[in-house]
């Protein structure tokens, strides 16, 4: 089979693999789609925010079917269409999938099952691969209370986790603002049902933000870029009361911010990263909302030409969410 390998920092690589061989307790999986991720990106780079060591194969947003079935393996069957979760818990240690174990990218691959969710019908397996950076922004609005219809929510940052995040608060019934610079991805907040997309290079987002409030300000923010200049103003968007939610990683930088915010608008701020405990919600959540989150895979390679796809993403204005396509 065909496999992606990062033979060590900024050396990927297609390769001839041996097929997989399953124990008793696993199962084989052929992958569907696999979305590429900004973390892949620090992988390749030869950073991780856990160890990491190469040789490895990323891809942790990934859906497929399972096409073989361990003895002692009753939950799941062959031609099950399946995603997996990324943090799992192997009998050593805690991993990342994709990360610390090898992951998605190859044609297919052994898993343990208790790390797997079946996928309803209603979603097609190219859309499944956007089920685990969705599930990240299901988290990161609920983390901070969740939301409903009353309430206003503005997402900084239009990447990935910023347009599931606001697709999650669009699906609970929110007002949703999207603050981004660049036009194509405002034009996908607005196509994923944002009502308000707003371009803050000219200074003024906080201002717009108070005008759709009536001066208050935003219930709820998500940070979701980790960008310095938009987390110098998350606090900035929120009304007296309000929440906060730092789901945007920002590593290792020093950013200058009115930490004094915090205690005159009295708000509430939480750290998020992952999303534990909610896959089944968020699926569930995915399948009765109808939520269609495909304008933000805006580019498709196949799985075989993953090298040229990790090239082309490099420059994150060409491109939101690149899925690589197997068969």
């Amino acid at each position: 089979m065909k496999a992606l390998v990062f033979e060590a920092p900024e050396k990927p690589v297609i390769v001839d693999a041996a097929m997989p061989e399953i124990s008793p307790d696993e199962v084989l999986v052929r992958t569907r789609a696999v979305g590429i991720c900004h973390s892949d990106y620090e992988l390749l780079a030869g950073r991780y925010i856990i160890p990491i060591s190469y040789p490895v194969t990323p891809g942790h947003e990934w859906s497929g079917e399972i096409v073989e079935v361990g003895r002692n393996v009753k939950a799941f069957h062959k031609g099950d269409r399946v995603v997996g979760e990324c943090v799992v818990r192997t009998p050593e240690r805690l991993h990342h999938f994709g990360f610390s174990l090898s992951g998605a990218d190859r044609e297919f691959f052994a898993v343990n099952p208790a790390w797997l969710h079946k996928l309803p019908d209603a979603v097609d397996d190219k859309k499944a691969a956007l089920i685990e950076p969705f599930t990240c922004g299901y988290y990161a609005v609920l983390r901070s209370g969740g939301t409903n219809a009353s309430e206003t929510v503005v997402v900084s940052g239009g990447g990935t986790i910023g347009l599931v995040s606001a697709a999650a608060a669009i699906g609970m019934g929110a007002r949703v603002v999207v603050v981004d610079p660049l036009q194509a991805r405002r034009d996908v907040a607005l196509r994923l049902g944002a009502d308000v997309a707003i371009d803050p290079t000219d200074g003024g987002a906080a201002d717009k933000i108070r005008e759709l409030t009536r001066g208050e300000g935003a219930d709820l923010v998500i940070e979701a870029s980790g960008h310095d200049a938009s987390l110098a103003a998350t606090f900035d968007y929120a009304r007296e009361e309000g929440r906060v939610s730092m789901v945007g990683i920002n590593i290792g930088r020093k950013v200058p911010v009115v930490l004094g915010q915090i205690q005159m608008k009295n708000l509430t701020v939480r750290g998020c990263i992952g999303s534990p405990g909610v896959w089944p919600s968020a699926i569930r959540f995915l399948e009765r909302t109808g939520l269609d989150l495909s304008p933000i895979q805006t580019h498709d390679f196949a799985l075989t030409d993953a090298v040229d796809a990790f090239a082309f993403g490099q420059d994150p204005t060409k491109s939101i969410k690149i899925t690589l396509l197997n068969g």
